[in-house]
């Protein structure tokens, strides 16, 4: 979790411009639902060619391959609309009709609200769901694993409002059971708006479990009886409203104890002190207490929720990607992500995912050898210096950044060897020490190096956003699409 907090930003517009961002977001919404194709069912080569083989470069997961059910990002051929596929492991869903007549039934949900399913698969062992694809990850990594900054107030209350007018339409449909509702249920959609997995709506196995979260933040009703109901859901819902307004995930009963003491200084985010009223704190902590309430019918409904919500919201003029923090994404920036995972892991800064790409990038390309070097290279300045590489590249898959600046410095010094792959990885160094303007410049290098790899465009890409030059990012992510594309389509 990142160290820092900064201070909310506030934006203001005429209250006329207001009215027409809420009229046009509204008719987007409609032309977004209205694009989204029927349920249907697909073949496992289609999901298989649209996942590259179900790689693991293409799991989106949270945790990873070792989930028992694995969700994957995918591409369709017909239409190049991004997909998430999710596998269920072999032993769910024995029973085929049980499994296509529950995906056919969620799969007849439209929401502007959902991460929406739009088909599956059930081919021998097979049970695979297919939903939009959202690119901005899940709410558990924005509120608990922050890197650049926390979550604003202002955003977490938007998400509250969305997740209950969810949760409220979906029960309007006759699917108020939602299955293990918490925090890596939400997500973000290429305009930051958050939105709750269509994936939670079906039983996830065939032994009825539905909730694998620890038992401290699972339902009460749910702990006697074995079974959901609307109410559980509303009271997961409140665990979801403690994570943030606390920025942690608390067990409700910790949190209860709190608030029955007062002691909400306790309770609150420390990333948000001074960022939000008493009385807008207050109000929110009413609404979860309400929502955790140890009989079931005394929570609060759906709807009411949404009411209740819907009179906190703060700065609604401003679009959710700003408030998030993340770059707009727009069909061609998501087009880039169809031939390089670094090209998609570039244009989200997604340093993790940059880092485990080039730390498996060999030497073997991309590498020159300085010109009038022969014997002279096995001498023992040389033997030096290949060296300071070799510790550089020690530290550097030990995550030790400025260690391997150190000796990433040395080896480019030494000016033996012009390695395009040691400047990108310092400048990705440089990027996770809040160095742009170093990183762009090494990346810069790579590129004067081999003017004919794409990947130090990407790298450029990232500088740039992190910069805040979004434009120009953009732009260069095009001409690495471009350049790769063309690379690609001459080995063929």
């Amino acid at each position: 979790m990142g160290a820092g907090c900064s201070k909310v930003s506030l934006c203001f517009w005429p209250s006329n411009l207001k009215t027409h961002m809420i009229t046009n977001s509204s008719e987007m919404e409609s032309a977004e639902l209205a694009a989204l194709p029927a349920f249907r069912i697909y073949s496992l080569d289609e999901l298989r060619a649209a996942t590259s083989g179900f790689s693991k470069e293409n799991i989106v997961s949270e945790h990873g391959a070792k989930a028992p059910n694995v969700v994957y990002k995918g591409q369709q051929e017909d239409d190049d609309r991004w997909i998430a596929v999710k596998r269920f492991n072999r032993s769910a869903w024995p029973d085929t009709r049980q499994f296509l007549d529950e995906a056919k039934s969620v799969g007849m949900l439209r929401s502007e609200r959902l991460a929406n399913l739009i088909g599956c698969c059930c081919e021998g062992n097979e049970r695979l769901l297919v939903a939009q694809f959202m690119p901005h990850e899940t709410l558990s990594k924005h509120l608990f694993h922050w890197e650049k900054q926390p979550l604003k107030w202002a955003f977490r209350l938007r998400v509250a409002l969305y997740l209950a007018q969810a949760l409220d339409y979906c029960s309007s449909k006759g699917r108020a059971l939602y299955h293990d509702l918490h925090a890596y249920r939400v997500l973000f959609d290429q305009d930051g708006n958050p939105r709750l997995s269509c994936f939670g709506l079906m039983k996830n196995s065939r032994d009825g479990k539905s909730y694998s979260t620890n038992l401290a933040f699972t339902p009460p009703e749910y702990l006697r009886t074995g079974r959901v109901t609307a109410e559980s859901v509303v009271y997961s819902f409140g665990t979801i409203l403690l994570d943030l307004l606390s920025g942690k995930h608390i067990p409700p009963s910790h949190a209860l104890d709190l608030i029955r003491g007062k002691n909400y200084a306790m309770l609150t985010d420390s990333c948000l002190e001074g960022h939000f009223s008493n009385d807008d704190g207050a109000e929110l902590v009413r609404i979860a207490t309400r929502c955790l309430q140890y009989e079931a019918r005394d929570r609060p409904s759906a709807k009411s929720l949404v009411t209740a919500l819907a009179s906190l919201q703060k700065e609604t003029e401003v679009a959710s990607y700003i408030l998030l923090g993340v770059s707009q994404e727009t069909d061609s920036s998501m087009q880039f992500t169809k031939l390089s995972p670094l090209g998609e892991a570039c244009s989200r800064v997604d340093l993790a995912a940059i880092h485990d790409i080039l730390e498996k990038l060999g030497y073997n390309d991309h590498t020159r050898i300085a010109e009038g070097l022969s014997f002279q290279m096995w001498t023992n300045h040389m033997q030096e210096t290949i060296n300071c590489r070799k510790r550089g590249d020690s530290a550097f898959r030990a995550k030790d950044f400025i260690t391997a600046i150190h000796y990433y410095t040395q080896f480019i010094e030494a000016g033996a060897l012009a390695c395009p792959i040691v400047f990108l990885r310092r400048c990705l160094c440089y990027l996770t020490n809040d160095k742009p303007q170093e990183a762009l410049g090494d990346a810069m290098q790579a590129q004067v190096i081999s003017p004919d790899w794409c990947s130090t465009l990407y790298l450029q890409a990232a500088a740039l956003y992190s910069l805040g030059m979004d434009k120009d990012a953009r732009e260069t992510l095009e001409d690495g699409f471009l350049l790769e594309a063309k690379t690609k389509e001459a080995k063929i």
